[in-house]
């Protein structure tokens, strides 16, 4: 008997090993890098879900940059960013060695064909879980249709908010998906401005909701105020 409850707790203990060795980098980050002896800082908004991190990375040229292909794995974490400069997308690769008491981590940052590396060293900010006191969680889909002329239009919106930013996508429009930009959500009201193309011209739209249970009621208008409608949008989980 004593034997078999000792291999019981072994048998436990393995089974939660692999989730105790992912170390949860949730919330905010700060840290600099040099570029051409010029200390560069940024801000990066983690989230952690089963494994996968997802998140913006603020003070490079294209601003907030999403993260792709977060991950994270045992004490290390992974991800990329597309950033413009001088005219010019790239595509930085960042890994990340996280220390062992979690409050730090650091990075190896360079572009995808190696031409350009650096080194980051981003701590832990101490008021990264009050950022969003007091705001709601918008991650999630929502799924909603507005009026244009007559014709109902489906909207789909992806959207990640982590310490008070929000990235993300719109599917439905003429340009989809489009990416969304310098995305906040403040208390109940979520705000952000994407770019799509109707008729061969381009049109910056910009988009405040207002936040309730389960669902976003969307005002959204050209920048020039020329056009403008509203979407209600329901939490995907929430339709059935």
């Amino acid at each position: 008997m004593r034997n078999l409850l000792w291999l019981l707790g072994v048998a436990g203990f393995l089974a939660v090993l692999p989730a105790a060795r992912a170390a949860d980098v949730s919330g905010m980050w700060k840290g600099a890098f040099d570029y051409e002896g010029t200390q560069v800082p940024l801000t990066i908004h983690l989230a952690v879900a089963g494994g996968a991190v997802t998140g913006t990375v603020e003070g490079l040229p294209t601003t907030p940059a999403e993260i792709h292909d977060g991950k994270v794995d045992g004490g290390t974490l992974t991800f990329w960013v597309n950033t413009n400069y001088q005219g010019q997308v790239y595509k930085l690769l960042y890994t990340g060695k996280i220390s062992p008491a979690g409050d730090e981590i650091a990075f190896q940052l360079e572009t995808e064909d190696k031409s350009w590396s650096s080194q980051l060293t981003a701590e832990k900010a101490a008021d990264a879980t009050t950022a969003s006191a007091g705001s709601m969680d918008v991650t999630g889909t929502w799924k909603g249709a507005f009026d244009f002329n007559g014709g109902s239009v489906a909207l789909t919106f992806h959207l990640t908010s982590v310490a008070g930013a929000v990235t993300g996508t719109v599917e439905g429009l003429p340009t989809t998906p489009a990416e969304i930009h310098d995305g906040k959500v403040d208390g109940d009201a979520v705000t952000f401005w994407l770019t799509t193309d109707y008729q061969g011209q381009t049109y910056k739209l910009l988009y405040t909701g207002k936040i309730s249970a389960g669902q976003i009621v969307f005002t959204f208008a050209t920048e020039d105020a020329s056009w403008s409608s509203q979407v209600t949008a329901l939490k995907a989980g929430n339709r059935e």
